[in-house]
């Protein structure tokens, strides 16, 4: 379990971090960047639940719960040697519950005719956000899976990936199951 009784260490003053096993890596690793972005994800989701109703914002949570988890998965990389504990992974019942709740949103929200536009209430707005934040580090995962050396589970980019289809959905339905959804009109300022 996690305790924090100093806030700060002085150890990052050199520009490294720690990683979950131990070894310094330097504050622009592409490691820490990516999970610096899904703690930036977590952020924005946090935002969201500001202005969800209670049926959202119970989903919401759940989310950033699993934001953590994805966190400390790849803040612990896989090395030569087994580590003294069991890491904490992405699962695939993970990605199943975001599915099951895409469904269950999408469910009452009629098809859209347009690209939408972030906005329409608040919540949506936020959640509008939260996905391009999360796009952003599903890109960086999938880029350092590709790094020489570095292993990032199959889970956990399918996570990243549901999650932006998620809080697309999400953002439709905080719009009134899509009424309040702002149309792209292509050209309409020509």
């Amino acid at each position: 379990m996690v305790k924090l009784n100093r806030i700060y260490t002085r150890t990052g003053d050199n520009g490294t971090t720690a990683l979950a096993d131990g070894q310094r890596r330097s504050k622009a690793d592409l490691r820490v960047e990516t999970y610096g972005t899904v703690d930036e994800t977590n952020s924005c989701v946090g935002l969201a639940r500001l202005h969800a109703d209670e049926h959202l914002d119970r989903m919401l949570g759940a989310v950033q719960n699993d934001l953590f988890d994805l966190g400390a998965d790849l803040a612990t990389p896989e090395g030569p040697e087994p580590l003294p504990y069991e890491p904490l992974r992405m699962v695939a019942s993970q990605v199943e519950r975001l599915e099951r709740d895409i469904d269950a949103l999408n469910a009452t929200i009629p098809a859209i005719k347009s690209f939408v536009l972030p906005g329409g209430s608040a919540c949506s707005a936020y959640l509008h956000l939260a996905r391009t934040v999360c796009r952003r580090a599903e890109r960086l995962a999938v880029h350092l899976s590709e790094a020489e050396g570095e292993v990032v589970s199959p889970e956990a980019i399918q996570y990243l990936n549901r999650l932006s289809d998620f809080l697309f959905v999400a953002s439709r339905a905080a719009n009134r199951n899509g009424a309040d959804d702002v149309l792209w009109v292509p050209g309409a300022n020509r």
